[in-house]
């Protein structure tokens, strides 16, 4: 399977998500900050924020 030019990177995204155990929230930011350069721009920044926001909220209501 080809990569794609947005995750020419080092270590894959997907591959750094599953050996930290990290959930679906977390695992989206880790994937956002990764290709937002080379493929989603603002959009996923904003995408990235999101995600952030999720875990504020759940962290304020003790949701962690």
């Amino acid at each position: 399977m080809r990569t794609p030019k947005h995750y020419d990177l080092a270590i894959q995204p997907i591959d750094f998500i599953l050996e930290n155990n990290m959930g679906f929230v977390e695992g989206n930011i880790v994937k956002y900050i990764c290709r937002y350069d080379n493929k989603g721009g603002d959009d996923d920044l904003e995408k990235i924020k999101h995600y952030c926001d999720i875990l504020i909220n759940r962290g304020k209501h003790g949701l962690s």
